[in-house]
């Protein structure tokens, strides 16, 4: 249960339907340690069965989203250690979840913090987010995902040249090659971004979770020469179908009514 967490390096906030996640380490630019990435991981997890949660937002405190990983606990041979994360750098990266997840970039994105971006369903950024994968610069790679998601999400020459070069882009460049979704004024981030979650979570969770995965399963199988895509798609077809949700909303629609989901 989220309640029973112990947190100290973010901040949880349940308005509606939707719960933030603030990383909470502005004197580092919110970089990634070993103790964020445990309880991320852990309120992730609890989020995600969490009947009462359908929509997450994460976002940073302070001027930056994060810096990404903390380079100097990792420098240190003798740093505290803390179980292995299921959901990979940040408890998110490797982590299989169906709830929705924005990303409100409020400033400093950099490597393993443009990698929890990538890792969000949607993309709402600041117009002073600044995005870019600069571990070449530091002998290493953008190794939580970035180097697999990115050429997903922009184009390949784009992504080639942020890895190689580390160079940052703006907020309205990632906007421009598809990574972020909106971009708006500091003032109003999260505020665009609660507009978002809460439209999500106006909607049936079941069918939202479904069509997550869906899209994100379906993405890379062939839809033709191949019944994988269409098998798939009929088996999520099959278990939302009977749902009691599936139910209420054709009967919702015909009494006129807003439907009444509850998650079944």
């Amino acid at each position: 249960m989220l309640k029973d967490l112990s947190l100290e390096t973010i901040k949880l906030e349940l308005i509606g339907k939707v719960l933030i996640i603030t990383l909470n380490r502005p004197g580092s630019l919110n970089a990634v340690s070993k103790q964020l990435t445990y309880e991320m991981d852990e309120c992730l997890k609890a989020a995600e069965e969490n009947p009462e949660i359908w929509a997450m937002i994460i976002t940073g405190a302070g001027r930056a989203f994060s810096a990404g990983a903390d380079l100097k606990e990792l420098s240190q041979k003798n740093s505290k250690s803390y179980p292995e994360p299921t959901g990979g750098f940040a408890g998110i990266v490797e982590a299989n979840l169906s709830k929705p997840i924005i990303a409100a970039v409020n400033g400093l994105a950099h490597g393993g913090g443009a990698e929890i971006a990538l890792a969000s369903d949607i993309v709402i950024a600041s117009e002073n987010a600044i995005f870019a994968f600069p571990e070449v610069k530091r002998g290493i790679i953008a190794a939580a995902g970035g180097l697999l998601r990115l050429p997903r999400q922009i184009p390949q020459k784009i992504a080639m040249q942020m890895v190689l070069t580390g160079k940052e882009l703006s907020a309205h460049e990632m906007e421009r090659w598809g990574m972020v979704n909106e971009v708006v004024t500091q003032e109003n981030l999260l505020k665009a971004a609660l507009e978002q979650a809460s439209a999500i979570a106006e909607n049936a969770p079941l069918a939202v979770q479904a069509s997550k995965r869906l899209l994100l399963e379906g993405m890379d199988l062939p839809l033709h020469h191949s019944n994988e895509a269409w098998e798939l798609n009929q088996k999520t077809i099959n278990r939302i179908r009977n749902t009691e949700d599936a139910l209420e909303g054709p009967m919702a629609f015909a009494e006129k009514r807003p439907p009444a989901w509850n998650g079944k």
